[in-house]
């Protein structure tokens, strides 16, 4: 998938959006939303998106907020490609832990070349999936499907195994690890604890043995859990 050219500002606009749709997020991207994710100012996002609207990378209506168009989609989907194929590429051949490759990723991701990018895929042999879970899409625009739900959307007892984990918050990846939660860690819902700020669960290891772990309340929108198949 070819990019069109695009400055930076544009690629990291429309690739923030396009993540908001496909964690969850209903309707468009608030200005405010924006301004908070990449931390600038409200009036530098406002002038910025008329310049992407007037592009025809974005659409932004007042009660709708910022939503792609479809040439935005194609560039937004070749962005999340890119980093996700880097951050693949960081840990699977340069040895890094899945908490230090985002900031990585987020500069080499603006640099490299589709060749560079086309070989890399080739190197790791077209892998579908990042070392976070998240989705690579194919170098044709297609998203792979990823059957899990975030964590602070599933009912108290529910299993299921841990499918993806954000990247966006590198601390928050190293306590995880901390509590020995990863891809494919089996969990039970037991109880959202609103009040302590923590999503209680129950961890089976890998020889069965269960034992109860308190999440941080930030783990609800930061982990996918992929539910058991019914018996």
């Amino acid at each position: 998938m070819r990019l069109p050219s695009l400055s930076t500002m544009a690629e990291d606009y429309v690739k923030l959006v396009w993540k908001a749709g496909e964690r969850g997020g209903d309707g468009g991207l608030a200005t405010r939303d924006i301004a908070a994710a990449l931390h600038v100012s409200a009036s530098t996002v406002s002038g910025n998106l008329r310049k992407l609207d007037r592009d025809g990378l974005i659409e932004h209506t007042l009660y709708r907020g910022v939503v792609l168009t479809p040439l935005g989609q194609q560039a937004a989907v070749a962005m999340v490609r890119r980093h996700r194929l880097i951050e693949t590429f960081l840990v699977e051949r340069l040895g890094y832990s899945w908490d230090e490759v985002h900031s990585e990723a987020e500069a080499l991701e603006h640099a490299v070349s589709e060749t560079f990018l086309d070989r890399v895929d080739a190197d790791l042999g077209h892998p579908t999936h990042d070392p976070h879970g998240d989705p690579i899409p194919s170098a044709d625009g297609v998203v792979p499907d990823s059957p899990g739900a975030l964590l602070g959307t599933v009912d108290p007892g529910v299993c299921g195994t841990v499918e993806r984990v954000s990247d966006d918050d590198p601390a928050l990846l190293r306590y995880f690890d901390e509590l020995g939660v990863g891809l494919g860690t089996h969990l039970r819902v037991e109880q959202v604890r609103d009040y302590a700020g923590v999503v209680a669960v129950s961890r089976r290891d890998a020889g069965g043995t269960e034992a109860m772990v308190d999440l941080p309340a930030a783990a609800a929108t930061a982990i996918w859990l992929a539910p058991d198949a019914p018996h």
